[in-house]
């Protein structure tokens, strides 16, 4: 019978250095400040605005749709795919999505706080930079190009470096009380 060996692979010093040294925290922490404060301003940005959520709701979200259509028209800025669901499933259903988009709009723009938040305290930075990164994906597929990609970008890189990213912030202290999944057992009485 052969035995089950387990082979390592050692980690490049970059990698280790940006991804698991307390040293690059202040990397993360300059890309954490403004993520977060980008997040912060179009979530309060939205709340705060009548198109968005008062008395002209929905009308910002209807321009949204409407504009990505346009754009799945005219060539590859928004995926057909994306346009077909606007098309056949948003716009015939406009009464129900309108209750959709009311609350969808206060979800959207509390879930853009919330990442701002996570990211800007350094509080479950790379639970909050992914789903910052969520929503810039769907705005991408949306035809939404202008800071989506670099937004993207920086917060896959801090997904990456979830636990040296909030070593400034909430994290130094969070993470060690919260545990993580593979110390289960430590952290578990027997």
């Amino acid at each position: 019978m052969r035995e089950k060996s387990t082979v390592y692979f050692p980690e490049n010093p970059v990698s280790r250095f940006l991804f698991s040294s307390t040293h690059s925290a202040v990397i993360w922490l300059i890309i954490r400040l403004y993520l977060g404060s980008t997040w912060l301003k179009a979530g309060w940005g939205k709340l705060h605005n009548d198109a968005w959520t008062g008395e002209n709701a929905g009308a910002a979200l209807t321009g949204f749709v409407n504009g990505a259509l346009a754009k799945s028209q005219e060539g590859a800025d928004v995926a057909r795919w994306f346009a077909t669901f606007l098309e056949n499933t948003v716009l015939p259903h406009a009464k129900l999505f309108s209750f959709v988009v009311a609350y969808g709009e206060l979800l959207v723009a509390y879930g853009e706080l919330l990442v701002g938040l996570g990211l800007v305290f350094g509080l479950l930075t790379g639970i909050a930079a992914f789903f910052g990164a969520f929503m810039n994906v769907s705005f991408l597929f949306a035809g939404t190009l202008s800071t989506n990609p670099l937004l993207f970008i920086l917060a896959t890189w801090l997904v990456l470096a979830w636990k040296v990213a909030g070593w400034y912030g909430l994290d130094r202290w969070a993470l060690p009380l919260l545990g993580t999944p593979w110390d289960r057992k430590k952290n578990s009485a027997p």
